[in-house]
C-alpha cells in the first residue's frame, strides 16, 4: 500500500495548525516554509515559535524550505500561503505537482489587478483541474489546541469534495461539502474586509447594536458580490460566509479586527501593518474587493468606506459618520 503524504505549502500560523490537525490522517506531512531559517528552526525545535508558539509538532511532520523535497511523492497538496505570494509559489511549485494530485486552497483573498480568486490563479498557473477550496470559521490556535472546528470544502467536482472530506475529517476537525467554490472564496476574502470595519467600531467604543448591524449589512454586501459572480446565497448563509464573518468580526484572535482597532486610535495603516509579523489579508482585499465590486456593478458601502480611509486619509470617525448618513433604502 502506497504511503499517504500531505504537503502543506505555507508555514504560518494557519498552515502549521492545519499540518498539526491533519498529521494523524497521513503517514507523513511535509510542511513547506519559504523562509529557510524558520524552516530549519522549526525542524530542530519542533515548534513554530514565530507564528504559532506553544505547540509541539507531531513527529510525522517534516519541515522544509525546498519545494522539490516538500512535494516529493505527495498524495495531496494544501496551499496556505498569503494571497499576495500565491501566484509565485505555484509558478515555482507546478513542476513538482503531478497532474493527478488534488490541490486544496486554504488561502483567503482576491488578487489585486486581475480580481481573480485563488483557485482561478492556481488553475491558470498549474493547468490542474482538481482544485478544491477550504474555508470556514477557524482560528489557528484553536485548531492547534484540538478544539472542535467545522469548515467547508468546496469544489465543482463532487468526487473531489468527497475525497478531501474523507482525508481531512477527524475527531476535532469536521468538513462539510459544497459545490459552490465561488461563494466560498468570495466569503472567505471579504469577511476579512468587514472585520477591519468591526475593529473600528469596537475601537470607537460602539456597542452591540452597531456590531450586529455591521455584520448583517456586511454579509449583504458579500452576498451581493458573490451572487453577481455566480455564487449562491445559501453558501454565504453558512460556515464559509456568516460563520467565518461572525468569528473574524468578534473574535479577539482576529488580526483583521486588530487592524481596525488600531485605526480607530488614529494610527496610520503603514504604522499598523509595519508592526505585524503575521499578514492581515483584509487590508489587501479591501483594494481588491472595491475593484471587483466596481467591475461587477455591485454597491459595497462598507468596503468603499474602508477604501476611503486607506486611500484618502479619512478619519475612521468621519468615515463612519458618512456611512451612517447615506440614504437608507429597502433592506433587501
Amino acid at each position: 500500500m502506497a504511503m499517504s503524504r500531505l504537503t502543506v505549502l505555507g508555514g504560518g500560523s494557519w498552515g502549521t495548525a492545519l499540518a498539526m490537525v491533519l498529521a494523524p490522517r497521513y503517514d507523513r506531512v511535509s510542511l513547506w516554509n519559504y523562509e529557510a531559517d524558520l524552516a530549519a528552526e522549526m525542524a530542530a525545535e519542533r515548534e513554530n515559535k514565530v507564528f504559532l508558539p506553544g505547540f509541539r509538532l507531531p513527529p510525522n511532520i517534516d519541515v522544509t524550505s525546498s519545494l522539490a523535497e516538500g512535494l516529493r511523492d505527495c498524495s495531496m497538496v494544501l496551499g496556505v500561503m498569503p494571497s499576495t505570494v500565491l501566484r509565485q509559489v505555484y509558478v515555482d511549485a507546478k513542476a513538482y505537482i503531478p497532474a493527478h494530485v488534488p490541490i486544496v486552497s486554504a488561502t483567503k483573498g482576491i488578487e489585486r489587478g486581475t480580481q481573480k480568486r485563488m483557485s482561478e490563479i492556481i488553475a491558470e498557473v498549474t493547468g490542474h483541474s482538481r482544485i478544491a477550496v477550504l474555508s470556514g470559521p477557524s482560528f489557528a490556535r484553536e485548531v492547534a489546541r484540538g478544539e472542535p472546528t467545522l469548515v467547508v470544502v468546496a469544489a465543482l467536482e463532487q468526487a473531489l469534495c468527497e475525497e478531501v472530506q474523507k482525508a481531512f475529517t477527524g475527531p476535532t476537525f469536521r468538513l462539510y461539502m459544497s459545490s459552490d467554490p465561488v461563494g466560498a472564496e468570495i466569503g472567505a476574502a471579504l469577511k476579512n474586509v468587514i472585520a477591519i470595519a468591526a475593529g473600528i467600531c469596537h475601537g470607537l467604543g460602539l456597542g452591540s447594536n452597531a456590531m450586529a448591524a455591521l455584520i448583517t449589512r456586511g454579509l449583504a454586501e458579500i452576498t451581493r458580490l458573490a451572487v453577481s459572480m455566480g455564487g449562491r446565497p445559501s453558501t454565504l448563509a453558512g460556515l464559509a460566509g456568516l460563520g467565518d464573518l461572525i468569528l473574524t468580526c468578534t473574535g479577539e484572535l482576529s488580526r483583521n479586527r486588530k487592524v481596525g482597532v488600531e485605526l480607530s486610535k488614529g494610527k496610520s495603516l503603514e504604522e499598523i501593518t509595519g508592526g505585524m509579523r503575521m499578514i492581515a489579508e483584509g487590508v489587501e482585499n479591501t483594494y481588491s474587493a472595491v475593484e471587483l465590486a466596481r467591475r461587477q456593478g455591485v454597491t459595497m458601502p462598507i468596503a468603499e468606506t474602508l477604501y476611503s480611509i486607506f486611500t484618502q486619509g479619512k478619519s475612521p470617525h468621519d468615515a463612519l459618520r458618512e456611512l451612517m448618513e447615506r440614504p437608507a433604502g429597502a433592506e433587501a
